[in-house]
């Protein structure tokens, strides 16, 4: 294109330049034949240089034809990719959106089935409870009778009447029952726990939490304690000891609030024994049950930093 444009406007120069030529006046006595053939040749360039100049106008009107078309098409295709990506845009921004509501019915069909997972365990350690208590109703250990005639009726001392025989009139004492062991209270134990634990009191901490334990196993608070203690064993670098209580918590509450820190930790604690892969695995189980929690980010986190991709290969 810019050539022929640089060719065009050397035409022009050269018909402006004979144009100038002819128009110049000749003498009267230079009118000779030579002059006159000049003029001959001078008039045939002229004519050659017009069909020229009528070339490259109709060259240089395609030319400006098929520039226009091309700016027309790149147009038209600018529109069709805008279009395509603004699709684009909203399927991806759909697709986001179903993935996220598919997560969080996961997320909560997961809490449902660890909720009633819960309850069976309850039950059945209930369960399990009564039948040894009817157990030991039905088939009470030898000499339980004997201890429980001695202890309704108190040793006989020699001398003294029994049962059946005539006496002083005076009946025997009463026997004294034993004072019932009453538990701690459960919520003012958990607390002084929390607290001691905050101020890394563990040794403190500890003897309250497993009190917890002890004597509420069957409570949702225990779960609670069981995760703390994991969490004493891991600032204590007893990894093995902060992966059982994890697994506790895991295994026997897993609708407990600390379980998605409870897996998160364990993650971590297997990777400090050397663990790796069995570390990964709890991370990406993590990410698939509790996709929405903030441990769930921080097992991306640590899984991006690895190099290791979130969702394995098949």
């Amino acid at each position: 294109m810019q050539k022929l444009l640089s060719h065009r406007k050397s035409v022009t120069i050269l018909a402006t330049t004979i144009l100038f030529l002819c128009s110049v006046p000749t003498r009267a006595h230079a009118a000779s034949k030579e002059i006159i053939q000049l003029q001959t040749q001078v008039q045939q360039l002229l004519d050659m240089v017009q069909r020229i100049q009528s070339t490259l106008d109709t060259k240089f009107g395609v030319l400006q034809n098929l520039a226009q078309q091309t700016a027309d098409q790149a147009t038209q295709m600018s529109a069709t990719v805008n279009s395509l990506q603004q699709k684009l845009n909203a399927q991806n921004e759909a697709l986001g959106g179903k993935v996220d509501t598919a997560s969080g019915q996961i997320q909560s069909l997961n809490d449902s089935v660890d909720e009633l997972k819960t309850r069976i365990a309850k039950l059945d350690k209930g369960i399990q409870d009564l039948q040894s208590q009817l157990q030991n109703i039905q088939n009470p250990p030898p000499g339980s009778a004997t201890s429980l005639t001695t202890n309704l009726s108190g040793p006989v001392a020699p001398g003294t009447p029994s049962e059946g025989q005539s006496g002083s009139g005076m009946s025997a004492a009463p026997p004294q029952m034993a004072p019932a062991t009453q538990n701690p209270p459960l919520e003012q134990t958990l607390q002084s726990a929390m607290r001691d634990f905050n101020a890394a009191k563990y040794p403190l901490a500890k003897s309250e939490f497993q009190d917890v334990v002890h004597y509420y196993p069957l409570d949702n608070a225990s779960g609670t304690a069981q995760f703390y203690l994991g969490e004493i064993a891991y600032r204590q670098k007893q990894f093995e000891t902060a992966i059982s209580n994890y697994n506790a918590v895991l295994e026997n509450f897993p609708g407990n609030a600390k379980a998605a820190a409870a897996q998160l930790h364990k993650g971590l604690a297997l990777m400090q024994t050397g663990r790796r892969e069995a570390g990964i695995h709890e991370l990406r189980e993590l990410i698939q049950r509790h996709p929405q929690t903030p441990e769930a980010a921080q097992a991306r986190s640590k899984l991006n930093g690895m190099g290791v991709r979130i969702n394995p290969r098949p």
